[in-house]
């Protein structure tokens, strides 16, 4: 167990904790969130003894052991077995098999095994280390951002692990669904100080809101009653007879301090600038092919379309082809077959994963937004800094001193510069926080030209899946078949999926997890015949098609609920319009009709939404239900 008691620390004026306590009970897994800044990741270099605070104590019991995923790339042995072996412990320096359950977890092959480390890029290393702090089994587990180099099959399998495991866990992520599958209590850094509950990021967050609820009320009425005593004592100050009664007000007033306003907390808060457009396909791709030289093709004859309010998603392991698509869609990259056909009016917003490198480091903030649509003028451009965090001052702030948050939400910042009818975007939440990535969210949710984004996030492919842009009025569009695609790269190939996240896993899911297994085994494990792995696809896929019986209707009663409210709203809008120019001509008794169906409408609204609420809970709990049972097999 882990105890943290009246701790501060600060860093010059930058005060990051004020007193802060809590514990980690044994066997508990607790998420970490805050906004980037707050001290996430100063808090786990406290416990690491990396930092120390200016007061208070961390302790643990002796022999305690503290593992957690170090950045830096430091290896002493040849082959990646070898290296990864070096996490084990002492007495299990000979269970090779541990080792190459982890690391095929993690995405690396049997073949990668006796392979020099130096033929693995960057982001293989950090999974390297991921897994040395994997294999040595510690009493706490700190990862900050685990999943930032990892594919979405080794995210799922992480899930996975990070569930069975028996000690104590602190996890950072972005990911709030991956948070709240794996965490049993939650953490929020906020204001200099922490709010622990049990439970996932939504009780969190509704919790803190609360507070901070309770804490305006409460000024507010002291503020008052201050006021009142205040003015009570400045009247009968001068009379000798009151002076006992002055003097005990004086009192009371000194046992009331006043309250400080609770300042505002600066979040994303932007929209796309939208370029119009007529036309329905904004790009076409036909029998693309690519390689690099050298190399096998990573992309064969693929063919497809987007068009307008399109949301594609592009999905598979690392190294397959996923940036290089983009790439090739962007104009970075030259296809050695096959076309890329634009519309005329087509406009292309791209972030690239190595866009963030192409940031002069002697320029500021300001200098870069503006370089993306020097038309914009210094008021528009300083609205977009605002926007993206870097307000007033901020906005002067040159690159070479910006974290890598910073640094993405200033690309962020030149997208939002451009006017544009369809988004490239790789990656684009890697260094966002978890309140940031709600905000592109939202922002995408509005967008109502295109998106084709790369990600391994299943929060952000469920969320785009249920997205088809907005209509002009700025109502969901009805569902659209062709909305929601993927395009997979998946058993040695890449296509086009027809259908949501969701139902990809369905349908197909990812092969890889019927033979990597999270858990713990032996030898024998590494042993079994294609005959299992047989049954365990033959019994996922029975769940999987049971789960598509029971959830389908759930889904399209949700769907249906969903299009009457819209519905519904729509019409208020357009009776609240009429009952205007009613009352400006007199109309008694239209006014009292559209009253009425305005009143009966909202009505209506309201027990579809009860209706909602209920199919969408009943929805998530079956959906629960069925995803125990897929990893129980």
């Amino acid at each position: 167990m882990l105890q943290i008691v009246d701790l501060s620390k600060s860093f010059g004026a930058q005060v990051i904790f004020d007193r802060i306590s809590f514990t980690l009970g044994s066997g508990e897994r607790l998420g970490v969130v805050g906004r980037n800044g707050e001290g996430k990741t100063t808090l786990f270099k406290l416990i690491l003894d990396e930092e120390h605070p200016d007061s208070g104590k961390i302790s643990t019991p002796s022999d305690y052991r503290i593992g957690h995923m170090a950045q830096h790339l430091a290896f002493t042995k040849g082959t990646l077995l070898e290296e990864a072996c070096t996490g084990l412990k002492p007495e299990e320096s000979d269970q090779h098999y541990k080792v190459e359950k982890i690391l095929c977890g993690l995405g690396f092959s049997m073949a990668d095994m006796t392979r020099p480390l130096d033929e693995f890029a960057g982001g293989f290393h950090i999974r390297l280390n991921l897994a040395k702090v994997l294999v040595s089994s510690p009493n706490l587990l700190l990862l900050d951002e685990p999943t930032n180099y990892l594919d979405i099959v080794s995210i799922r399998w992480l899930q996975r692990f990070l569930r069975s495991w028996r000690g104590e866990l602190m996890l950072i992520t972005h990911d709030r669904e991956f948070m709240d599958s794996v965490t049993t209590h939650t953490l929020g850094i906020h204001r200099q100080k922490v709010r622990r509950v049990k439970g996932g990021t939504q009780k969190l967050y509704d919790q803190l809101a609360l507070d901070e609820e309770v804490y305006e009320k409460v000024r507010r009425t002291e503020e008052r009653k201050r006021k009142e005593i205040e003015s009570f004592i400045d009247r009968f100050r001068a009379q000798a007879r009151r002076a006992s009664v002055v003097q005990s007000r004086i009192r009371a007033l000194e046992k009331l301090p006043p309250k400080e306003e609770l300042a505002a907390i600066a979040t994303l808060d932007f929209r796309f600038n939208v370029a119009g457009v007529e036309a329905q396909t904004l790009v076409e791709v036909r029998d693309l092919t690519f390689s690099y030289p050298g190399s096998e093709p990573l992309i064969r004859k693929l063919s497809f379309t987007v068009d307008r309010g399109d949301r594609l998603a592009v999905v598979g392991k690392n190294g397959k082809g996923k940036t290089t698509l983009l790439k090739l869609l962007a104009r970075e990259l030259t296809a050695d077959a096959g076309q890329v056909r634009f519309h005329p009016d087509s406009r292309v917003g791209y972030f690239g994963q190595t866009n963030v490198d192409r940031l002069r480091p002697d320029l500021t903030v300001e200098d870069e937004v503006d370089s993306a649509n020097p038309t914009l003028g210094r008021t528009a451009v300083r609205g977009i800094c605002g926007a993206m965090m870097f307000d007033g001052a901020k906005a002067e702030k040159r690159i070479s001193v910006l974290s890598g948050g910073e640094r993405s939400r200033t690309l962020l910042g030149k997208l939002l510069a451009q006017s544009s009818n369809l988004l490239f975007l790789d990656e684009p939440t890697s260094h966002l926080d978890q309140w940031s990535v709600e905000a592109l969210m939202d922002a995408l949710d509005a967008y109502t030209g295109a998106v084709v984004m790369v990600t391994h996030s299943e929060m952000i492919l469920n969320r785009l899946g249920r997205s088809g842009g907005r209509d002009g009025e700025g109502a969901t569009k009805k569902a659209n078949p062709r909305a929601s695609r993927l395009i997979v790269f998946h058993r040695g190939r890449v296509e086009e999926f027809l259908g949501t996240y969701e139902e990809f896993l369905e349908k197909v899911g990812w092969e890889d997890e019927e033979t990597v297994d999270p858990g713990d085994a032996g030898p024998e494990a590494e042993a079994r015949g294609a005959a299992s792995k047989k049954e365990i696809r033959q019994k996922r896929s029975q769940i999987t098609q049971e789960r598509s019986r029971v959830l389908s209707p759930l889904k399209k009663r949700m769907e249906a609920l969903e299009e009457e409210i819209t519905r519904l709203e729509r019409q208020i809008t357009s009776q609240n319009e009429e009952l205007i120019e009613a009352s400006r001509g007199g109309q008694g008794e239209r006014i009292a009709a559209l009253a009425r169906s305005v009143g009966q409408a909202r009505q209506r609204v309201d027990e579809l939404f009860d209706a909602l609420e209920q199919v969408t809970l009943e929805f998530e709990r079956e959906s629960g239900r069925f995803d125990k049972r897929l990893e129980g097999v």
